[in-house]
């Protein structure tokens, strides 16, 4: 499939082009550059300005991988989001999975995995300056962009917050001291209106307003059989204001403030079927797996184990993925000319709510739901504060920069996670169907049992009586847990250039981090089932013959820590941590069209709390046994992760042809990893060991064919505290190349190769602790959604059409993904195999642009792909004959998956005064 990828990707590369190689002129969150669309005079028209060292600078002459996309690029690629960023960015990759207001963004297949809120992004996000919590709040809609800068590898030395994998800096339209105004019309398939537009006025002299809108509505790509409605629909509007003042041209000041409204249900999942995935085989057949047949009985239709990427699904009667998410917030940012230096500070201040609903299961059987009532949000209100000084010395021979950063952001997290109205008698066929009681599998009858007889002995009247107790489970769980958290961070950094001769420089950058997080929680539960089953059941574990249905009922009873013991408890724990990270990077141009380059990078990301009540305990542990719920909280805590980066380079550029090359190996340890494992969400992190382990930390089908894992991994999978080393690595080629052969055609090439994978011998931290069998899969893998190689391509062509004043419009953009696995845990189910996205644009442009109308598409060729498998929740049937599944030893989990978007195409009405 691989080379089917690379020989596809070859023909269109020689005629297409990477989208971001285009212009990019605007002034970013940092020193003084160029304003709204005015290029210096010292640079070419072709050339690139960035400011991603702080500094305006053209692109070709900056010692680090970046990819500019301009406001121009955007617009022709259709892109709105940071989601839509992956057809124009190939070391880029970003997704959404359990709702719109989240996602998680990669770079050189590092990122966060999942929407955990405990855990921050690997790739920070910048707006205007101004650090978003999360990546995923960059998938609101951003209003018109001047320009989005791609910074690949860790960062810390110029943006205010630090980060391990990369950074997205957004830069938004400033005012201008012109009039202006714009409006943009569209409409597509799925009745997708989407109106947008903007004013631009002078207010006298030294001051200039603007204002953004955007309303976006559309109807969902799921259709849920059940109710005949549609799901992951769009409903959103934005709405940004800014003034910008400049009494001097030594100072400059620029006030923001915007708003964020979505009210959405989204976002829903389908099972992942053989015609999906072949290695599922029979695992979705009744007759095999136990667990399809329990469902079937108990009302899911078998169509929905076939084909996943019909987006027919079935919610459970009265559930919903409604969801409401509001952002807004504003910041200020003043650049000031003190003569020997500039001053720049950026104040901000955000506030974001998203509260979402789901069917949690993705079944037709009502096991799991969270209701869509307001009780299951996240909150995160910020503040943050950056001050930067720089200037040069020594006859401009030291170009410097100092920096401070300080940031206070609150956390709330509530959830209502509750069984279902049939999770009672789904967890009562479980057991039966797949154990020695299967003759006696009833789906009507109480308990799920045709007859008792007495085969537990004298323990039967227990066992029956817990049945029994479990059986009537149904709409219990969570009333309201609430998860806070203060995190208080203050760093100082500096970056300085020095010219060491004309042609050669010496960049030197570091880092203080000071890292502050407090968290309490409070939990409320009714399932008393959870402890009445504890109770008369936990004493008959000591009996051989009883330990596995003691397990079973317990378990089933208290899934996901769902237990009366927590109700009204309280718990908390606080950390501290501090770093110094840096740069390194030396520079040389040996003629004016080449830069070469070297460089090295200590990254960082903060530790945290795993904010999810499932990671407590075992189910078979009561909290009474382990000390109490306060005795678990430090292992709700996870490690910083650390990363070592090496990276060379060569840039080389004319002005109409440009080529940037980069080979780059980094080294991850306490690499974080976020799994949920069909029952509870893990958060650990992942670490090497420098002795060999034997196989003992991993799952054992890799090295002979029995379907079986290593029971003792929890002794083999040790490692001495001194032999724990880094547990990830990255390491590969990044190539981008564009070309102007003329004023109205644009083409280029983007290509990353990408070696990102797990080492070998893993552990769980930095102790040397075992890995969690759950990952027994990882060692020696590549990591999920991480493709060794990824191809983008785009020609754009904007010819005059005689002498009216109208030109054309030609645009295609394609992005060629290489197979890899989108589930963290990296089972085979999870994988996805190669594919290529196509993108087009054809219009017709009014003199000087002041109209067009354009025709688009986006995924052109209706590439059905998924973006994350996942186990289904609770869905994991019994082991042994006649079926086992060689990919997933221990059980017959099936798997969900949220798929990409179908389709989309459309037109679009511009104009522009």
């Amino acid at each position: 499939m691989r080379l089917r990828l690379l020989s596809a990707t070859a023909v269109p590369a020689l005629i297409m082009a990477l989208a971001a190689p285009a212009y990019a002129q605007d002034a970013s969150t940092g020193a003084a550059a160029p304003q709204d669309n005015q290029t210096p005079d010292a640079y070419d028209t072709n050339d690139i300005v960035v400011t991603a060292q702080g500094r305006a600078q053209v692109l070709a002459d900056v010692p680090l991988a970046v990819s500019a996309i301009s406001a121009e690029a955007l617009q022709q690629s259709g892109t709105n989001d940071i989601r839509q960023l992956n057809q124009i960015a190939p070391s880029l990759l970003v997704s959404s999975t359990g709702s719109e207001a989240n996602g998680s963004a990669r770079i050189r297949g590092i990122g966060t995995v999942g929407d955990n809120p405990g855990l921050e992004s690997s790739v920070a996000v910048f707006i205007d300056g101004v650090y978003r919590s999360r990546s995923g709040i960059g998938l609101n809609e951003l209003g018109e962009i001047e320009r989005i800068e791609v910074l690949r590898g860790p960062q810390g030395t110029l943006f205010g917050r630090n980060a391990s994998a990369g950074l997205i800096n957004i830069v938004s339209k400033a005012p201008a001291p012109v009039f202006s105004a714009g409006a943009e019309a569209t409409y597509g398939n799925y009745n997708n209106v989407r109106l947008s537009g903007f004013v631009n006025a002078p207010l006298g002299d030294t001051l200039a307003a603007r204002i953004d809108g955007v309303y976006n509505q559309r109807d969902g790509f799921y259709t849920d059989l059940t109710s005949g409605r549609d799901i992951n629909n769009r409903k959103r509007g934005f709405v940004r204001g800014q003034l910008l003042y400049e009494p001097s041209s030594d100072l400059s000041v620029r006030i923001i403030g915007d708003y964020t409204k979505r009210d959405e249900e989204c976002c829903a999942a389908t099972y992942v079927s053989r015609e999906m995935n072949p290695t599922i085989g029979a695992l979705n057949d009744p007759a095999q797996n136990n667990i399809v047949r329990v469902l079937q009985a108990l009302g899911q239709p078998a169509a929905a184990f076939t084909n996943g990427y019909n987006r027919d699904i079935y919610v459970s009667p009265g559930r919903s993925y409604g969801g409401k998410t509001e952002d807004w917030g504003g910041s200020m940012q003043v650049d000031w000319d003190l003569g020997g230096a500039k001053l720049t500070s950026i104040t901000g201040y955000r506030n974001y709510r998203s509260d979402q609903g789901s069917d949690t299961d993705y079944s037709y059987v009502d096991i799991l739901y969270r209701a869509a009532d307001g009780n299951n949000a996240r909150e995160f209100k910020t503040f943050s504060q950056e001050l930067r000084l720089q200037g040069t010395a020594f006859g401009d021979k030291l170009d410097w920069l100092v920096g401070g950063y300080f940031a206070d952001e609150d956390l709330t997290v509530t959830d209502n996670l509750r069984f279902g109205s049939q999770y009672g008698r789904f967890a009562t066929c479980r057991i039966i169907s797949g154990s020695a009681l299967a003759a006696l599998y009833s789906p009507t009858s109480a308990g799920c049992l045709a007859a008792r007889p007495a085969a537990f002995g004298a323990a039967s009247p227990l066992i029956y009586a817990a049945f029994d107790r479990l059986d009537a489970i149904n709409d219990k769980g969570t009333t309201r847990d609430r998860y806070f958290q203060n995190s208080r961070n203050w760093a100082l950094f500096t970056h300085n250039i020095f010219h060491v001769t004309n042609r050669v420089d010496l960049t030197l950058g570091v880092r203080y981090t000071n890292e502050r997080k407090k968290f309490n929680a409070t939990f409320g539960n009714d399932n008393t089932g959870c402890t009445a089953n504890q109770a008369s059941l936990l004493p008959l574990r000591s009996t051989a013959a009883l330990t596995g249905i003691v397990d079973a009922i317990v378990g089933l009873s208290c899934q996901g820590n769902s237990t009366a013991e927590l109700n009204g408890v309280s718990i908390n724990d606080r950390r501290s941590e501090h770093k110094f990270t840096g740069t390194g990077v030396l520079s040389w141009k040996p003629v004016d069209d080449l830069l070469l380059y070297g460089s090295y990078s200590r990254g960082y990301k903060a530790g945290g709390f795993n904010l999810d009540r499932s990671a407590l305990k075992a189910p078979i542990a009561t909290f009474a046994s382990v000390g109490g719920a306060q005795a678990l909280a430090s292992g709700l805590q996870f490690d910083p992760e650390e990363v070592d980066a090496f990276e060379i380079g060569a840039k080389y550029s004319t002005g109409r042809f440009s080529l940037n090359v980069a080979a780059f190996r980094q080294q991850f340890k306490n690499f974080q990893l976020n799994t949920f494992n069909g029952t509870v969400f893990l958060v650990q992190n992942i670490n090497g060991c420098s002795t060999g382990l034997s196989g003992g930390d991993r799952d054992q089908s890799k090295f002979t064919t029995a379907s079986n894992y290593n029971a003792a991994a929890s002794t083999t999978g040790r490692c001495a505290s001194g032999d724990v080393t880094y547990g990830v690595l990255a390491q590969g080629v990044e190539i981008e190349a564009s070309l102007v052969p003329a004023r109205d055609f644009r083409v280029g090439l983007g290509l990353t190769y990408s070696d990102t994978k797990y080492r070998e011998n893993l552990v769980g931290n930095a102790s040397g602790a075992p890995l969690d069998q759950a990952l027994r899969k990882l060692p020696g893998d590549e990591l999920s959604n991480a493709p060794q190689f990824v191809a983008t391509a785009s020609a754009s062509w904007t010819p005059d059409l005689g002498s009216s004043g109208l030109s054309g419009l030609v645009y295609f953009d394609t992005r060629l993904t290489d197979k890899f696995n989108t589930g963290s845990d990296l089972f085979a189910q999870k994988g996805q195999e190669s594919f290529a996205l196509v993108n087009g644009r054809i219009g017709i442009r009014g003199p000087e642009q002041k109209w067009a109308i354009e025709v688009w598409a986006q995924n052109l060729l209706n590439q059905d792909y998924q973006q994350v498998a996942f186990n289904s929740p609770f869905q994991e049937g019994a082991t042994g004959a006649p079926f086992t599944d060689a990919q997933y030893p221990g059980g017959r989990q099936i798997f969900s998956s949220y798929l990409a978007e179908p389709r989309t195409y459309g037109v679009t009405l511009r104009s522009r005064f």
